[in-house]
């Protein structure tokens, strides 16, 4: 077992190598302190069920972790395996994993209508082309555009923006399709306001308010206090483009504390 992190609070990890022996739920983590929006959506829904899992540290997730390769088919994280089932490396699976693994709390609505809104909105969230593959492609063009990043680091950006299938037209249009999401999201939250509701979806905690407060990093992360990822991470993570700004409401924001003071583990750890 190894201890990592970077100016944050650190947890166990182990080795792709021990965690293959082991039975249970194992999450394959990425090794670093920032809030992965990804991998702290998929410790959370774990998190609020309270089932007990081993955290995994992947020796790399540029696509050369050959460990990772091998065990998960694929080179990214976050990665749920349960005993000797296949690995389950997207969003909507891990959440199936955790509702089947414990029904209590539902994460996901028994009424069709609020589970087709839910899913809608998660993959609008979660899914390719959405709100955090977006910001994703701008991340990629501030840096392939900057005049002060170093031939080396720029290609390592290069290869992440393949992922994304980044282009510079893909890049200047993410922030506007970004702007739409949240604004719809503050939307569907305001309406729930006027019927009495605290959630996204219906009465009651769903697994769409849980992505939202873990992905609401991408454009304002929690306090230093609450969120103690490495220091030179924090500006990169905050959007400041005028038509993602305008969109982002207060009350989106309150909802991302509200879910993590009730049911969210807090201060992150890494």
């Amino acid at each position: 077992m190894a201890e990592i992190g970077l100016d944050a609070i650190t947890i166990e990890y182990a080795s792709i190598e021990d965690a293959k022996k082991m039975s249970g739920l194992r999450l394959v983590l990425g090794n670093y302190a920032v809030p992965g929006p990804w991998r702290e959506a998929c410790k959370g829904l774990f998190y609020v069920k309270n089932i007990p899992y081993t955290p995994v540290v992947a020796a790399s997730l540029d696509g050369n972790d050959t460990a990772l390769r091998e065990w998960t088919a694929q080179s990214s994280a976050p990665v749920a395996i349960w005993n000797d089932e296949p690995p389950r490396s997207k969003w909507f699976e891990q959440l199936a994993l955790a509702e089947r693994l414990e029904p209590s709390p539902p994460l996901i609505p028994n009424n069709i209508e609020d589970r087709m809104r839910m899913f809608g909105y998660c993959n609008e969230i979660c899914g390719e082309s959405g709100y955090a593959w977006s910001k994703r492609l701008m991340m990629v063009h501030s840096m392939l555009t900057n005049p002060d990043v170093d031939d080396g680091t720029k290609a390592f950006w290069a290869g992440f923006g393949n992922k994304y299938g980044y282009s510079p037209e893909a890049a200047e249009a993410a922030p506007e399709r970004m702007a739409t999401i949240v604004g719809s999201l503050a939307s569907q939250l305001e309406q729930q306001k006027t019927e009495g509701s605290r959630f996204f979806i219906g009465n009651q905690l769903s697994a769409l308010d849980i992505y939202w407060a873990t992905f609401a990093a991408l454009v304002q992360p929690l306090p230093e206090d609450q969120c103690p990822m490495a220091t030179a991470f924090r500006s990169f993570y905050v959007t400041t483009e005028p038509v993602v700004v305008a969109a982002l409401t207060p009350a989106l924001l309150e909802h991302r504390d509200f879910i993590y003071q009730e049911y969210l583990e807090l201060p992150i750890v890494f």
